[in-house]
């Protein structure tokens, strides 16, 4: 039986790898799930019954940070190992350190430009396979890189693996078609995320205010939530986030990640953060696809004028439903394609089109 190891860095990766595990066991390879010791990391995998080993809590010192990373390589190693893994998976820069120094072949994913994450570019560049997606065609990482046609959000958010829960919207007192608004206001605390900025206190509230007359307000925040926004906090539990997403009016928000989950399940969404413009998938999905829009920090006024528009457009969802359809058609189901990349490994690789076993 061969074994593959994924390693979970981030509450978004289990989302990214969840279907992914069990296509492996159902195919019956053995699986083995390393994550930090994070309580949104841990909730996920429990809650899907997802099996794993601790590589220890991450610290917000930039010091600290790589300290830990220092120990969950060893951590990994050793279990690489003595449990002799064949493949390691992962959004994660110690796996391609481990295959460089076992037998074990890494299969590294990336979805950051190298510019705003060059650290992790650096390590990822020593994997077997560097996987990029194809909106990212134009950065080269070596002879070992193999683009897909999807995103990352597209593992869980497919239309093949996806489908929403009406059940959430009563959950909370939500009918369907009734209009509301997400909010999602990130922490910055990333490595990369060094001197970035999002919206402050002041707009939030600003934001809030106008929002409160055309529908009900929901916010998810990463760290604790300011006082005068308690009131506002997300009543449900994490997963049911991306019910919330596909069913809301608008979201808005400073986090990369649900602007892009918004944005892919037919959601406008409005995004202000430092980098803004300055990232390609991010890119492709306002200027291809036209399904988020995004504004630097001092364009705060241009923000809530498009906020404004979008909220006045009768027709929001409807035509955002259409712009959704035509990036499904350029775009794959990832879990499907990163399935039949492994167990077709290497020939899949040589090929170049993992994707061709599932279609």
């Amino acid at each position: 039986m061969k074994k593959v190891l994924i390693d979970i860095n981030h509450p978004a990766h289990v989302h990214l790898f969840r279907h992914f595990i069990a296509e492996m066991k159902s195919r019956g390879y053995e699986v083995i799930v390393t994550a930090k010791n994070v309580d949104s990391i841990t909730n996920l995998l429990k809650l899907y019954d997802i099996n794993y080993i601790s590589t220890g809590r991450k610290k917000d010192h930039i010091l600290k940070k790589y300290l830990y990373e220092f120990f969950h390589l060893i951590k990994v190693l050793s279990i690489v190992i003595h449990r002799r893994v064949d493949y390691g998976i992962g959004v994660s820069m110690v796996l391609p350190i481990v295959s460089r120094l076992t037998p074990m072949k890494s299969f590294a994913l990336d979805d950051d430009d190298l510019a705003a994450t060059p650290i992790f570019g650096k390590f990822t560049s020593y994997a077997d396979v560097i996987l990029n997606p194809i909106a990212l065609s134009h950065e080269k990482r070596g002879s070992r890189q193999l683009f897909h046609p999807s995103y990352h959000e597209l593992a869980y958010l497919h239309p093949n693996r996806f489908v929403p829960d009406t059940n959430v919207l009563s959950e909370i007192g939500l009918k369907p078609g009734e209009p509301f608004f997400v909010l999602r206001f990130n922490a910055f605390k990333a490595h990369h995320d060094a001197g970035a900025q999002g919206l402050t206190t002041d707009q939030k509230i600003e934001i809030i205010n106008f929002l409160k007359y055309f529908g009900r307000i929901f916010i998810t925040t990463e760290r604790e939530i300011e006082p005068v926004l308690k009131s506002y906090q997300l009543p449900v539990s994490p997963e049911k986030i991306h019910t919330l997403l596909y069913y809301a009016t608008l979201f808005i928000g400073d986090s990369q990640t649900m602007t892009s989950e918004a944005a892919l399940l037919g959601t406008p969404a409005v995004k202000l953060n430092s980098f803004a413009g300055r990232l390609s998938i991010p890119n492709e999905l306002e200027h291809t696809y036209k399904l988020c829009y995004s504004f630097l920090p001092q364009n705060f006024e241009a923000m809530m004028h498009m906020i404004k528009e979008l909220i006045l457009n009768n027709d929001l969802k409807a035509e955002w439903r259409i712009r959704k359809e035509a990036m499904l058609a350029d775009k794959v189901d990832l879990t499907s394609f990163l399935t039949a990349l492994v167990i077709n490994y290497p020939f899949s690789v040589a090929n170049s089109k993992p994707d061709i076993a599932f279609q």
